[in-house]
């Protein structure tokens, strides 16, 4: 008997092979198959949304090789990833053979599924194969037609109203909504001024102590109770007055719970907190160690370990750790995810043996991703931590309080292994650690000193790849499984970039999400994305059909596009007024608009004036950077020959490219981009400087920026080897001569 079994991974295929041995043949369909093409008519929106797929070419020859087995196979399993995608991958193989084969006996094919790649999952999922799952398939297809139907509209409308080469993408513009909506934030920020105060003590035993001011005469201090400097002054040569002693010593033990074991999302934002890992490296690192059978599969909602893998886990934690380490009982987790998809394991170790430093892979992040996903489903199942926390409480007799806490780790538990990461978490924020001194109540303090601090609100940090991802998770925004290229995409497209790991929208993408805020704003609106992922997710459990819900979102989406491509105006979206008069013409109204490069400032009489200026960024942070600048342009010692008045400085473009212009600008706007030489002129023309520049081919040279000149001269062409067809052509102009 002859078996195939159809993966969509070659690294996966290889593994699996070595497992079942020879009566199984192992092919690869290296991803899908089959795709919509982008070209008009890819879903039939007249004939009840057809899907026109299409076979890749570079996919050919393993559908071939798949098909050639195939005929000789008795029985054919396909077992490609068990969510919705691998259903679909599995679906389009099987439609391909039906296709391909005259006379294809489709009974025997069966669908197997597995979430980790081990000799005993691969045997019980040959012996207990199913049919496909047409509700899993369907809700992919739903999900395809949809990103097809908004991509391949959608993106026409931003090519005409705003910017050629454009895109827009269903879930993809929402997220690059989220960044722009918090750089709105951040840019409407109002700082809001508040003090705190905190007491210098001694004790009686002559330790210091400092503790924070909660009550001023009995009443209790809210952030802004003092929010300015004389309320603050005020309340210090108060405070100063009074004679404090300990009136309370407050004693408590508290528990701390595991995190649970990992799933996509987690694992994405404890990757990139703890390794600096974005989403994509991650998954990238993830289904490596899948494809080997080090891990269960890796794109899953579920938290939830298997019986037999809380018994590995408990008995690896007593062994390593001792009994006192293990519960009595499993913990047990509730998934947080809205619209949790199909119900997985976690994502754990296929052996819990297997310690990071036993592991041997070829890639250091497989390696230290595996180190985290470990320590974290061991420490999932093991004993809460205890804190004792103690708080002192230092009062006046006018009720003046201050207020010091701290607290120690009275029980490691799961500590010892693992401690979650935090997103913007502030200095001070925690007690941890924090050991008080020795006091007992009624204790004499000694003031030492009051230390008044002044404080502004601060804006909504921009994101990061953890809290990105935490918020789409959070709002219902595409799936753990797609944030990887969610994320992807929007840098790509060059929408937003990443500095010092958050992130920034470039200009393009302020304008791209306003625009489409505007004009089609219940498509990139949070709740209507996450209830159109909750309908998939109701096809996929068989609750609705998926054909009549592309009739519901399509109709009113293309009446929408219609009336947008017929009645929005691109200047209305790509220049912005300023009321500000042109300095180079002094007729012209200098406008925001829109170009290769971002925004910029442009006359309206343009082009008979050509003023431009660059546009400063909005955000505070660049602001902060140009008021911080330690030094002014660096001033080359050149005079600018245009307007001979003024100096050549060393510039940078907005793209950070050095170059050198007058500081004159932008009465005079006259630029180079290599270095002038000062007390130079160019021996051919006069030209009052010349220029060092740094060349590959030749080093450094000096060049004239107004003539030809330059030293050492330009070197002579290579004469060009001459072809037969040269050689051809010179015979017959010489017999012809």
């Amino acid at each position: 008997m002859k078996n195939l079994l159809i993966v969509e991974s070659p690294a996966k295929s290889k593994t699996i092979e070595k497992y079942l041995g020879k009566d199984y043949k192992v092919l690869a369909s290296y991803g899908h198959i089959r795709d919509l093409p982008s070209k008009d008519g890819s879903v039939d929106v007249e004939h009840d949304f057809d899907m026109n797929y299409q076979t890749s070419k570079d996919k050919e020859r393993h559908i071939k090789a798949i098909v050639a087995e195939a005929k000789k196979a008795d029985q054919i399993f396909l077992a490609t990833d068990l969510d919705r995608e691998g259903e679909a991958i599995s679906w389009h193989v099987l439609e391909e053979l039906k296709q391909r084969i005259k006379g294809f006996e489709e009974s025997k094919v069966q669908r197997i599924a597995f979430s980790e790649i081990t000799k005993k999952a691969l045997q019980e999922a040959v012996s207990t194969p199913r049919d496909l799952n047409m509700s899993l398939v369907n809700a992919q297809q739903a999900r395809r037609a949809l990103d097809y139907l908004v991509g391949f509209n959608l993106s026409p409308v931003l090519w005409r109203k705003v910017k050629g080469g454009l895109s827009a993408g269903r879930v993809q513009s929402v997220a690059l909504r989220l960044i722009c909506d918090r750089e709105d934030e951040i840019d409407n920020f109002k700082p809001e001024e508040y003090w705190s105060i905190e007491g210098e003590f001694k004790t009686p035993e002559g330790k210091n102590l400092k503790a924070k001011l909660t009550h001023l005469e009995g009443d209790k201090l809210e952030k802004f109770s003092i929010n300015n400097e004389k309320s603050a002054k005020d309340a210090v040569a108060e405070l100063e007055k009074g004679q404090y002693s300990i009136t309370d010593i407050q004693k408590k033990k508290t528990r701390r719970s595991p995190a649970a074991p990992f799933i996509t999302s987690t694992l994405q934002m404890e990757a990139s907190r703890k390794l600096g890992f974005g989403a994509k490296r991650t998954m990238m690192a993830a289904q490596r160690l899948y494809e080997q059978g080090i891990i269960t599969y890796m794109r899953t909602d579920s938290v939830n370990l298997s019986a037999d893998a809380l018994s590995a886990v408990r008995a690896t934690i007593e062994e390593m750790y001792g009994k006192d380490f293990v519960p009595k009982s499993p913990n047990v987790f509730k998934t947080k995810t809205q619209n949790a998809q199909e119900a997985h394991e976690a994502i754990r170790p296929t052996n819990m043996t297997l310690k990071a430093e036993k592991l041997r892979v070829e890639e250091e992040d497989q390696h230290k991703l595996y180190k985290l996903i470990w320590q974290r489903t061991i420490a999932s199942q093991m004993e809460k931590a205890v804190l004792d926390q103690t708080a002192l409480v230092i009062e006046d007799a006018k009720k003046n309080t201050f207020r010091a806490t701290g607290s120690i780790v009275a029980f490691e538990g799961f500590m010892k292994v693992y401690l979650e990461g935090k997103d913007d978490e502030k200095a001070g924020d925690s007690d941890d650690g924090n050991l008080l001194p020795k006091v007992e109540k009624d204790d004499a303090m000694d003031l030492i000193k009051i230390n008044p601090d002044q404080h502004f609100t601060e804006p909504p940090p921009r994101f990061s790849e953890a809290t990105l991802v935490k918020n789409l998770e959070e709002k219902g925004i595409g799936r753990p499984s797609t944030y990887a290229a969610i994320i992807s995409t929007i840098q790509d497209r060059g929408y937003v970039r990443q500095e010092k790991k958050r992130f920034f929208p470039e200009d393009v993408g302020r304008i791209v999400s306003k625009f489409l805020v505007e004009h089609f704003n219940q498509y990139v609106d949070y709740n209507f994305t996450a209830n159109m992922e909750e309908t998939l997710d109701e096809v996929s459990r068989g609750e609705k059909e998926w054909k009549p819900m592309l009739k519901e979102f399509w109709s009113p989406f293309k009446s929408t596009i219609d009336h947008k491509m017929e009645t929005v105006k691109k200047s209305d979206v790509t220049t912005e007024k300023t009321g500000e008069t042109c300095p180079s013409c002094n007729e012209g109204e200098l406008l925001i608009r829109l170009g290769r490069y971002g925004r910029f400032k442009g006359c309206s009489r343009y082009p008979e004036c050509k003023h431009i200026e660059n546009l400063a960024g909005n955000n505070a942070e660049e602001k902060m950077a140009e008021n911080a600048a330690k030094e002014p342009p660096r001033d080359t010692g050149v005079q600018c020959p245009k307007c001979k008045e003024n100096q050549m400085v060393e510039k940078k473009s907005r793209r950070g490219k050095i170059f050198y212009a007058c500081n004159g600008y932008p009465k005079c706007q006259y630029a180079v981009w290599d270095e002038p030489q000062k007390d130079t002129e160019c021996p051919s023309c006069k030209w009052p400087f010349i220029m060092k520049k740094e060349t590959k081919r030749q080093g450094t040279i000096m060049k004239c920026p107004e003539c030809d000149w330059q030293d050492p001269p330009k070197p002579e062409p290579k004469s060009k080897k001459k072809t037969k067809a040269d050689e051809a052509n010179d015979a017959i102009a010489n017999a012809q001569g």
